[in-house]
């Protein structure tokens, strides 16, 4: 539509997606991506965080129900979607807005983490493997003998835990 407000945002989940169901059947999942802003103070030479930006989000359909089996709380996520404004009155007749991101797109990222992906319920998609996506902790399990990556060289232990590779493969 023309005219929305389209934004990315890079955070992390504050909370498990929560999954509902419309009274027309209709899936929806809710959750809160924290996000964070750091910069670095070269008189203190430390990194310091910023003031972060809490931004509810809503995600519908298939969608939603892939957030709710793939994601967890503490996840670093980027998502994207249209950010949308309500406004209402409360109780003391006091004018009350809230922001929101109606989320089109939004993955795992992949900075601090191994993510093993599967496409929906019909195959693996770029993976031989058929679990659901997410972070498995043991990320290189599933992963063919002929996978330059799959060796069991570094060790995958916990989201946001792994090691270096010992060596690189050939290109």
């Amino acid at each position: 539509m023309a005219g929305e407000t389209i934004i990315a945002v890079v955070g992390n989940l504050t909370a498990d997606p929560e999954l509902r169901s419309t009274k027309n059947g209709r899936s929806v999942a809710g959750f809160t991506i924290a996000s964070t802003p750091r910069t670095f103070d070269r008189q203190s030479n430390q990194w310091t965080d910023g003031d972060a930006l809490f931004l509810r989000c809503t995600v519908w359909g298939d969608l939603a129900e892939r957030c709710a089996r793939s994601l967890a709380k503490g996840m670093r996520v980027i998502a994207q979607g249209r950010l949308t404004q309500h406004s209402w009155e409360d109780e003391q007749h006091q004018k009350r807005s809230s922001m929101e991101l109606q989320v089109d797109e939004i993955g795992p990222s992949l900075r601090y983490a191994i993510a093993q992906v599967a496409r929906g319920t019909a195959g693996a998609y770029g993976n031989p493997a058929s679990t659901p996506a997410g972070y498995t902790g043991g990320a290189t399990a599933s992963l063919p003998p002929s996978d330059p990556w799959g060796s069991s060289s570094h060790s995958s232990s916990s989201f946001g835990d792994f090691g270096k590779p010992e060596s690189e493969p050939d290109f």
